[in-house]
């Protein structure tokens, strides 16, 4: 935990007074993503994004986030992911090379990939650059979960984050399975950064896509984290905050159901209900 907390002197203030106490907050640093591709001697290295994340699992980010925006579609492709040869900033440069015999168009790359800790498609060109990948339907009997078992997935999060618990600042992106056990999750200063590391994840080990898994997110939920979660093949995405209506137009267009406000008794659903049985939680 200590890579992803640090320690800060605070004055707590309270009825009777105050005192100086000790409190952790999350870390947020930059990590720039890079890109290695072609046959030498025209090997080229380009950065694709910078992000605000908290360190650790940034591989798995990388890979994730390559994914979800279509420049990479199966772990064949990826030859060696690791930190850029720059000594300068070297923790916070994550580079990823493809093999020589993969085609690839630096075109792709001409578009604005900055993001921020909040928001991953603000610093987005246009709302055309992030359509270019055109995720699938999901299958329409890939998976079912009792209405009950929904409800409490906010409860099984919160007893993994670990680190949330700590400082009370992190996003939380998980995989569960049709009975509600969660199976993985991943912390983030970042909604978008947690989701990357889960998808990558599962890219690194050659799982995608994950028709047999549904997504729980600790936030809201937007367009961008509906576009991962299309792109990684997952049908069926539970928020604990509200959804947009971008989001919810893509649920409906790609067969993804959609879980928000979800709580220990209650729950709206506004895509492809078909999916959440039983009246009763």
């Amino acid at each position: 935990m200590k890579k992803h907390t640090k320690s800060w002197t605070v004055r707590r203030m309270q009825a009777e007074g105050w005192r100086e106490a000790q409190d952790r907050v999350v870390v947020e640093e930059p990590l720039e993503i890079r890109l290695t591709f072609g046959r030498a001697p025209r090997r080229l290295t380009r950065r694709v994004a910078v992000t605000m994340r908290t360190p650790g699992h940034d591989a798995l980010l990388a890979l994730g986030f390559l994914f979800s925006e279509g420049i990479i579609s199966e772990k064949e492709e990826v030859e060696s992911t690791g930190p850029g040869l720059s000594r300068l900033h070297r923790d916070n440069v994550i580079e990823v090379a493809l093999k020589p015999e993969v085609s690839f168009d630096p075109a792709r790359l001409n578009r604005n990939f900055y993001t921020t800790s909040s928001c991953g498609i603000c610093g987005k060109a246009s709302i055309e650059a992030v359509t270019l990948a055109r995720p699938c339907r999901v299958p329409p009997a890939a998976f079912h979960i009792e209405r009950a078992v929904l409800c409490r997935l906010p409860e099984r999060l919160a007893e993994q984050q670990e680190v949330f618990r700590a400082t009370g600042g992190l996003h939380a992106a998980a995989l569960f399975d049709a009975e509600g056990n969660i199976q993985e999750v991943y912390e983030d200063v970042g909604r978008h950064n947690a989701l990357d590391k889960l998808i990558g994840a599962a890219f690194q080990r050659g799982a995608l896509p994950l028709h047999t898994y549904g997504l729980v997110l600790s936030g809201r939920l937007g367009f961008e984290l509906m576009q991962k979660a299309a792109m990684a093949g997952l049908p069926l995405v539970a928020a604990i905050g509200a959804p947009t209506s971008l989001a919810l137009e893509l649920a409906s267009d790609t067969g993804i159901t959609t879980a928000a406000f979800v709580r220990a008794q209650s729950c709206n659903l506004y895509t492809h209900p078909h999916r959440v049985k039983g009246e009763r939680v």
